[in-house]
């Protein structure tokens, strides 16, 4: 797994201080480590959460997204023992989570039939795709290490921002430096952990991964999946700043059959379009990126296909397999299905399919207005800042100059507009065609609109996050207040006990662009 000193996650080294971010979270994690094991740990592990700012459920399409890395964090504090081979894993949340113990020499992933993973199963993803990488690499059997692991995670799980992800990512970084003697390279370590989850059984396309290992401070991440993984900072217009809400439903999408069923629909819509056009591969084209390169069509054309060969609203089970793939049940079963979607037997195919390439076209409109919005603005000191381990947060979340007075052209306001505008066209494509909104998060999409905020979903959706675009920090200052007045102080009771302690401010904020995955020692 050679890199490039550009794309290397190298270790660091940390002399940690009380204006730390993170001073307390590691003190408390590193205190923690050496009640369990008896010993301090070797190195840590940083992985950030992430919030996509446009551009959902189109990367197991093949298409780019914009996302961008947040405070919240999994943090691993890791050791190493030679003279054996199992893992133990601790959370400092010792009544949330239970202790794990296991022989890393017969690692088994056992996934329950009627409920969400245990928390440690993704662990075991990021390992188990981790060791199979370097016995293919190395071309023999892998020895396994021993490990001792306590773990500090605040990204809240189920919410869309990418908790199961980041926890598998550091896991596969993790392991990879204990079992590897080459440096770690960035874009292999997200292909990876791309691939871990799917162990879990969900069939992601690889954006929380790839932000996970190539975020950038400052800025948000272009990523491209097609013909490979390519990321592309982007510079996201001065003074804006992106706020998070938390609805506070949780969706585990493991747990349920819903992303899968997504995921499912447009690869029978890439399909039977591909057939329609007469391609003899047509069952290999599963991702609709796959299938616009074979017609060297725009996106735009695309949907005129999409509009010509998938006019109904709703395609039975029967149908498809009798008409428009000539299969039996048994094998549209065995080859279009996964294992928890074989009950489908309603297929919404242009519905998705018209989601999938319009987000898409959304996508590309909202990189081109930051762009032209970037070009006479100068890059501060401010905007630099980081929170990653060798930095730390400004605390306001905001991509701004240091109280300086910005330039409000009337260019500059059409150009926020545009971008709140392709917000709000997003969601409500998430909602009509996509359906995978919930109740409360259009509470809060309700709310952003009467404020004159642009809002959608972030994340797989059907419960967790917001994600909302303001023009200021006094107008997003203004904004959380009112969601903190109008949503959160108006949540069930037991809910008001256990946020509103520090007023909210765990499950509405303003974020900044931080760094991407990170090795460091402690020098306290």
């Amino acid at each position: 797994m050679a890199a490039n000193a550009d794309s290397a996650i190298c270790m660091s080294s940390l002399t940690l201080r009380p204006e730390h971010s993170l001073y307390s979270r590691l003190h408390e994690l590193k205190d923690f480590y050496c009640s369990q094991f008896g010993h301090e740990p070797e190195f840590f592990v940083r992985v950030p959460g992430r919030v996509n700012i446009i551009g959902e459920h189109v990367d197991y399409c093949g298409y780019p997204v914009l996302p961008m890395a947040i405070d919240q964090c999994i943090l691993l504090a890791v050791g190493r023992n030679e003279e054996n081979s199992f893992l133990q894993l601790r959370n400092v949340e010792t009544k949330r989570y239970e202790n794990f113990k296991c022989d890393m020499s017969a690692l088994r992933i056992d996934l329950p039939q009627n409920s969400g993973p245990q928390w440690y199963n993704y662990y075991l993803c990021g390992i188990k795709g981790i060791f199979e990488q370097i016995q293919q690499s190395n071309n023999k059997p892998l020895t396994p290490i021993g490990m001792t692991v306590a773990l500090s995670g605040n990204i809240p799980p189920a919410s869309g921002l990418s908790s199961s992800s980041a926890l598998v990512s550091a896991a596969v970084l993790a392991t990879a430096y204990v079992h590897q003697s080459s440096p770690l390279d960035r874009k292999q370590l997200a292909s990876i952990s791309a691939r871990c989850e799917r162990y879990i059984g969900t069939q992601g396309g690889g954006m929380d991964q790839a932000i996970a290992y190539l975020a950038k401070a400052g800025c948000a991440q272009f990523i491209e999946f097609h013909p490979e993984l390519k990321a592309t900072p982007i510079q996201l217009p001065a003074g804006v700043c992106f706020i998070v809400a938390n609805s506070l439903a949780a969706k585990n999408k493991a747990a349920s059959s819903d992303f899968n069923e997504r995921v499912v629909e447009c690869r029978l819509a890439a399909r039977i379009i591909a057939r329609h056009m007469e391609f003899s591969n047509w069952r290999g084209m599963i991702r609709f990126v796959q299938l616009q390169e074979a017609l060297q069509c725009t996106l735009t054309e695309l949907e005129e296909l999409v509009l010509k060969w998938l006019p109904k609203d709703i395609y039975t089970r029967v149908e498809l397999c009798a008409r428009d793939l000539d299969v039996s049940d048994e094998e549209f079963e065995r080859e279009f299905l996964t294992v928890n979607t074989r009950h489908m037997t309603q297929f919404k195919l242009r519905q998705r399919a018209l989601h999938v390439i319009q987000e898409s076209l959304r996508v590309a409109k909202f990189r081109e207005i930051c762009e032209q919005t970037s070009l006479g603005s100068p890059t501060t000191k401010n905007q630099l800042q980081s929170n990653g381990v060798n930095g730390k947060s400004n605390g306001s979340g905001v991509n701004a100059t240091n109280g300086a007075v910005r330039d409000t052209t009337i260019d500059s306001a059409k150009q926020f507009a545009l971008l709140s505008q392709l917000m709000r066209q997003s969601h409500e494509s998430l909602k009509k065609l996509y359906e995978c909104t919930h109740v409360d998060l259009e509470r809060l999409i309700a709310l952003s609109d009467d404020a004159g905020v642009g809002a959608r979903l972030t994340g797989a959706g059907w419960g967790g996050c917001i994600v909302a675009c303001c023009d200021s920090m006094e107008s997003s200052t203004k904004y959380i207040k009112m969601l903190k007045e109008n949503y959160f102080k108006l949540l069930p009771s037991h809910l008001i006990e256990r946020y509103g302690i520090n007023d909210f401010d765990d499950v509405v904020f303003a974020t900044f662009p931080g760094n991407g995955a990170e090795l460091f020692e402690l020098n306290c």
